[in-house]
């Protein structure tokens, strides 16, 4: 428990910054972090944090990134992790690009829900938001259905002005196959300006715009993964759509219950605050990692501060998806 009376039992793990998209929303221009001297946690120290993580009562873990499947051994990290008492769920966030090559060596490793950013369907405009190749993508997922996993979930990132016209056929493209689609509010989690008005598209105006071809029946009880969103049934089309809003959601971070771990090696209580525990010590000097676990746990805070001029320190490349 947290001090604010939350059951925290969630790790987000990043295992690099580095990314072979440039996403508008996630990778400020010019960012050059990731070719720094590699600083990233090894695949053994990911899966310690994950083992004390366990004894402190944590159940549910995803591998993030940065693009996670740009590590060599990010099969060995995930199969490590499934491998330990404790562990309920295992998941992994991707842009999609090499998924394709990975999709049937992560279900074997213990992986078993997708999370897979698919901002537009439209070639010219998954470009633009991103600089990748929407063909490679579609090749990720046709993997992935093919491979079976437990629950496969897309990503889109609301933008005005830029993706609007691509809801509608994304929520087309899903429902046939299984698939859930999630639209996310922008947060400044890279730079501030993605909350002015001429790009912000709230999950209220994603709504109002797909109900004018189905009609949204809420689901308050439907939760399928752990995150935050807020899912309803589209009748006539037979689909499911989350929606992530951590700007317009008064009560957003009611229910939080995780930490992140970046892939150097930071414990982070929130993403929409500063304050972050650096892990290497006990990691790398025979510290006691639970401890700095359960001190993360308590500086956890009530709320995010994104809607209060908040700048970020650093990306959400750097931070951890």
């Amino acid at each position: 428990m947290d001090s604010f009376g939350r059951t925290i039992d969630y790790l987000r793990i990043s295992v690099t910054d580095r990314c072979n998209e440039r996403c508008l929303y996630c990778m400020p221009e010019g960012y050059k972090g990731w070719s720094k001297k590699a600083d990233h946690l090894s695949a053994s120290e990911i899966i310690r944090v994950v083992e004390a993580s366990c004894a402190l009562g944590f159940r549910k873990f995803r591998l993030t990134g940065g693009e996670p499947l740009l590590r060599h051994d990010i099969e060995e990290i995930a199969a490590g992790i499934w491998a330990l008492p404790g562990v309920q769920t295992l998941g992994i966030s991707t842009n999609g690009l090499r998924l394709a090559r990975h999709a049937e060596g992560l279900k074997q490793a213990g992986v078993r829900s997708l999370n897979i950013s698919l901002d537009a369907l439209n070639p010219e405009v998954y470009r633009t938001i991103t600089g990748g190749n929407v063909a490679e993508v579609l090749s990720g997922i046709d993997a992935a259905l093919a491979v079976g996993f437990e629950l496969i979930k897309l990503n889109c990132v609301l933008m005005r002005g830029v993706n609007e016209t691509e809801l509608w056929p994304l929520v087309q493209f899903a429902a046939p196959r299984g698939m859930l689609v999630r639209f996310i509010e922008l947060m400044p989690v890279s730079n501030a300006g993605v909350l002015d008005n001429s790009r912000f598209f709230s999950t209220r105006d994603a709504m109002q715009l797909l109900s004018v071809h189905d009609t949204l029946e809420a689901l308050p009880e439907y939760r399928p993964g752990n995150g935050p969103a807020r899912y309803f049934a589209m009748a006539q089309t037979n689909a499911r759509v989350g929606f992530i809003g951590a700007l317009t959601t008064p009560d957003f971070c009611e229910s939080c219950n995780k930490l992140r771990l970046t892939a150097d090696g930071k414990l982070r209580p929130c993403l929409g605050r500063h304050g972050e525990l650096d892990v290497l010590p006990a990691l790398r000097e025979a510290g006691d990692l639970k401890a700095t676990i359960l001190e993360a746990i308590r500086n956890k805070p009530e709320n995010h501060e994104f809607a209060e001029c908040y700048e970020p320190g650093r990306p959400m490349t750097a931070i951890g998806g």
